[in-house]
């Protein structure tokens, strides 16, 4: 018979918010311990020995606490996806306010550039980037209404209606991201750094796609 924690590890329904928002600062820094906590372990153990109890262990609070905020380690791994789409959307932004990209081509680039450089740093984003790179049965993450990518195509295309001009549709975002998924995941199989030349590649692939040239 499986008990409480073992229902709670494999979770209900993906996606969703946290069980209970933290209203308190020393909630909410609890909050990120255990995500933080949750990504470093997903590097160092993968998805499959990662645990609710060991993610507690690591980021020093009671498992009761980290059940008062998730429901099990699928909902952390939507937390950690939420937290990195948020961040990815922030810095492109901000990279984009500095440098004032002046058209479709540029802003490729950026988004390209940024994806890469928080594959390369952020801890558990080679295990769940926005969604779940390489895990059966977890399309959900982010929102159990809708499949990871169309949410994050979704904000993207917010993003890129104001950066990339009107001719860049919902649909060409999302045929977009697909595409840019897949060539950036052949680069990082090739070379855990990212080949240069299938980023590169990426690049142009998606230049000419959105109609921006090569």
């Amino acid at each position: 018979m499986r008990n409480q924690n073992d229902a709670a590890e494999s979770g209900p329904p993906r996606g969703g918010p946290l069980r209970r928002e933290p209203v308190q600062r020393r909630s909410a820094e609890r909050v990120e311990r255990i995500v933080d906590a949750c990504a470093a372990l997903l590097d160092e153990t993968g998805y499959a020995a990662l645990t609710t109890k060991e993610v507690a262990r690591r980021a020093g609070v009671p498992i009761g606490t980290l059940y008062q905020f998730f429901s099990g380690k699928d909902a952390l791994l939507g937390a950690l996806a939420r937290r990195n789409l948020d961040r990815y959307l922030d810095r492109l932004a901000r990279r984009a306010e500095a440098e004032a990209p002046r058209d479709t081509a540029a802003v490729v680039d950026l988004a390209v550039e940024e994806f890469v450089a928080m594959r390369r740093s952020v801890p558990g984003f080679a295990v769940v980037d926005f969604g779940a790179v390489g895990l059966q049965d977890a399309a959900r993450l982010l929102d159990a209404a809708a499949d990871d990518n169309s949410t994050v195509a979704g904000r993207l295309w917010v993003l890129a209606r104001d950066l990339g001009g009107p001719h860049v549709t919902p649909l060409a975002v999302r045929v977009a991201l697909e595409a840019g998924e897949a060539v950036l995941r052949l680069a990082f199989a090739a070379d855990e750094d990212g080949d240069p030349a299938l980023i590169a590649e990426c690049k142009r692939l998606l230049r000419a796609y959105l109609g921006a040239g090569a």
